[in-house]
This record gives C-alpha cells, structure tokens and sequence, in this order.
C-alpha cells in the first residue's frame, strides 16, 4: 500500500525546488521517516537477487513494520552501516562483460528512498531535452524527438558515443562537490558516503576503490546525473549571464 504521507512530501519538496532554482537544501534526509521508507520498500523490485546478506524483499516483509522502525532509527542516529555491494559479471553480445552490483537488501530501500527526494528537487532542474533516468521520459520519446528535430532541422548524421567504464572512473570529491551546490545537508552526504566506501565483493574478494560508483545500486546511477546537473547550469550561468536558460548548451 502506498504511504499516503509521502507523495505530499515530495510535492512540497518540489515545489520549493521549482520556486528557487539557487536553493541549497541541507536538511533534507530528515524526510527519511518510516514512511518514505515503506514507500520506498513498495517501489523496489520483489524479483531482484539478494546481496551478501542473503535477504530477500519477501523474507524482509515478514516483520515489515519492526524492520523498518529499526532502520528508520539507525539510518535517524547515524550507526546504520553499509554493507559491500556483491558484483557480478553478465555477457554481453559482444563478447564482454558488463559489471553490475548486489547491495544488501536494507542498502536498497536507503537508496531508494534518498532517490526519491533527490529526484523531486533535481526534476526542477534538468531541461525538457534530458531523457535520462527520468520518470515520464522514456528512450523511446527521446527517440521520437530526436527525430523530429532533425526533420525540422535538416539533420542528416547522427553520431552515437558510449563512454567506457565511466561508473568505475567518477572522481568521488568532484561528485560531493557537484552535490552540494544543490543538497548540502551534511548527514545525508554522510550516509551517501558509507554507500559508496562500502567495498566491493568481487568473485570472493574484497576491495575498497577509491573512484566510481558501483552500478546496480539503487542510488548509483543517479548520483553522477545530480552532481553534474548544477556544474552544467552554474557553468553556462557564468558563460552566458545569470539568465541563461539550461537548454542553452
């Protein structure tokens, strides 16, 4: 059932992100409650495989309410600890592998709640040209408006780049950076930073890198689209005067 507490919330949280653009929020996982907590245990996957801690969604909704009331107060007082994310290696077509990670099952609702109210403050921000991760944007209308462009346009070459490992090569100190011109608030950077010092389970072996996110958790691949988003408008800002518009570059 969904919390009927939270989609307000994150309607007022947006709401302010929208009517002040320069904003810095710094208290923000304060709305981390058991709330926005069930919320997020509806919206993560029942299917998904469990991580190093072997617990599954069904085996975690067994004492549901206990264990959320028990992770709301150890995410609340700061001693919640991260647990390595397991990785695992899927082929590809071409003969590759593509890395992807397991966190342990009470690392995904954290994440997934902390997704859910960075996502209402950055959908403020990104322009109407930004496709990805967003809900309501699907691959297949960024698709359709890029074709539509280049009809209008006279567009006749497209050209397609993938960036390689570019979760494994994020500079971590750029991405606190990036975050805090939009979300400074010192305890959620914190348990941000236990997700991404957790470590790496690796074919049984334990590492601690020092750059990169791991993909596959829940907050992961949003983090570097958030960091990015503000050095990107306060970086045309600075080039194009303080009215320039995001969808300028």
């Amino acid at each position: 059932m969904r919390a009927p507490t939270v989609t307000p919330k994150l309607q007022r949280i947006a709401a302010q992100a929208a009517r002040d653009p320069d904003r810095v929020f710094t208290t923000w996982a304060s709305l981390i409650d058991e709330a926005c907590l069930r919320e997020a245990s509806r919206r993560t996957s029942k299917s998904s495989a469990a991580g190093l801690d072997g617990v599954t969604a069904q085996r975690y909704a067994e004492r549901l309410a206990e264990n959320l009331r028990d992770l709301h107060e150890r995410l609340r007082s700061g001693v919640s600890q991260a647990a390595p994310v397991e990785r695992v290696w899927i082929e590809q077509d071409d003969g590759g592998r593509r890395p992807i990670g397991k966190p342990a099952f009470e690392d995904k609702l954290g994440q997934r709640a902390v997704a859910m109210l960075l996502a209402a403050i950055y959908e403020q921000d990104f322009s109407d040209c930004s496709y990805g991760l967003r809900q309501g944007h699907s691959p297949h209308e960024a698709l359709h408006a890029l074709r539509q462009r280049c009809l209008s346009e006279g567009i006749g070459w497209i050209v397609e780049a993938e960036v390689s490992g570019d979760f494994d090569s994020i500079d971590r100190t750029r991405l606190r950076e990036g975050l805090r011109q939009r979300v400074n608030d010192g305890r959620g950077l914190r348990l941000l930073g236990k997700w991404l010092r957790a470590g790496v389970m690796d074919e049984g072996v334990l590492t601690h890198p020092e750059t990169g996110v791991v993909p596959g958790g829940g907050i992961s691949p949003y983090l570097p689209i958030y960091s990015s988003t503000m050095c990107w408008r306060n970086g045309a800002r600075r080039q194009y005067g303080h009215a320039c518009r995001d969808d300028a570059f």
